[in-house]
């Protein structure tokens, strides 16, 4: 199938980039340097989507009850034990035209903790978000829905998942996504970080994205993930926050087909202490890093497990590059970089680092 430009979608022609390291981004007085993508129509080879991974989950013993499944049907009797698949990843996809395509590699988009590929598509404030961009900058892109998110499904607990769900609140939101230091109930009162490029406005839209999630779920996520990986790699994976637990111990397991990785926000690191990481050698790294961190003692945590991993990877020779973006002069972004309003600079810098690693033709 091949659909052409009436999709709302566009390509870009791309400048490329002198060199990875931050200060290359800066002119003279400390201002980044994003030149602005040019449009140009281009074409969608293909959209779909899968799932993969998972398993066959039995339950035999619980109790049969009578349900309605509309004000209007008869009244049924539920047998709830049986087969079941669980454990199951949803990915969506859209492939370019050979004559749209420039990147080597497809990019699969990983999403963070309590949350699903929603990240990547269109922003709260309605604006086009990543996936597009880089739709438009010529990647093949895969979006996934890990194990128990969005159309990935859920299972019965605590007869398949082991725990019961766990609900963010938009408390808890506000202030671990850096958007500000005090959430409150009406809009007009919370209190946000000066300066901040979360777009205020479309927070409550952007908490509607918000899904359950198992805190004991992350070997079968990891195994879907790896099933994914078999799948559709070699690629680049681009991950953020809680998503990248999976992504870096992925890398270090296949980086023959793991090309990249680049870490939006990154939370979850492997303990060079306790695992070899030798694997990632091979692999490029790239962190970036919004504002505030160093005000908020749980990203400072979070943060220092990072860096420990990088001062690993660089001390056996591999790449990690990172993109401090408030040294780079690049202020105010929340946790959620890919949804700020100044997304789309962050996205150039992003893809001028991967035209860098050669990722890019």
């Amino acid at each position: 199938m091949r659909l052409l430009a009436s999709l709302g979608l566009c390509a870009a022609a791309l400048a490329g980039c002198a060199s990875y390291n931050p200060v290359n981004y800066l002119n003279p007085a400390g201002v980044p340097q994003v030149p602005p993508m040019t449009p140009r129509p281009f074409a969608v080879q293909e959209i779909g989507s899968f799932h993969v991974g998972g398993r066959q989950a039995v339950l035999s013993g619980l109790p049969e009850k009578d349900v309605k499944f509309t004000p209007t049907s008869p009244v049924t009797r539920l047998n709830p034990n049986g087969e079941f698949e669980v454990e199951q990843m949803y990915v969506q996809y859209v492939k370019l035209a050979d004559s749209a395509r420039s990147a080597r590699y497809p990019l699969l988009m990983i999403h963070g903790g309590g949350l699903s590929g929603v990240t990547w598509e269109t922003k709260p404030d309605g604006k086009s978000g990543w996936q597009q961009y880089f739709l438009r900058a010529g990647h093949d892109v895969y979006v996934a829905d890990a194990v128990e998110r969005g159309r990935a499904s859920w299972a019965r607990y605590p007869e398949i998942f082991t725990s019961e769900p766990v609900f963010r609140t938009k408390k808890e939101a506000w202030e671990l996504f850096r958007i500000g230091p005090r959430y409150e109930v009406s809009p007009a009162v919370r209190e946000a970080y000066p300066g901040t490029q979360f777009p205020l406005a479309a927070f409550d839209q952007f908490m509607k994205q918000g899904v359950p999630r198992w805190v004991t779920n992350d070997a079968p996520t990891l195994a879907a993930y790896d099933a994914l990986v078999q799948k559709i790699c070699p690629c680049v994976f681009m991950v953020h926050s809680q998503g990248s637990t999976f992504a870096y111990a992925l890398a270090n397991k296949y980086p023959d087909k793991v090309k990249a990785v680049v870490g939006i926000e990154p939370s979850g690191a492997l303990d060079a202490e306790k695992v070899s990481i030798a694997g990632l050698k091979q692999v490029p790294l790239l962190f970036v890093w919004g504002d505030k961190i160093r005000e908020t003692p749980r990203w400072v945590q979070i943060q220092g497990a990072l860096k420990k991993m990088i001062a690993a990877q660089k001390a056996q020779g591999g790449q990690a590059d990172e993109f401090d973006l408030p040294q780079m002069g690049i202020n105010g972004n929340s946790h959620m970089i890919m949804m700020d309003r100044n997304s789309d600079q962050i996205a150039r810098l992003v893809q001028q680092w991967m035209e860098k690693q050669g990722l890019v033709e």
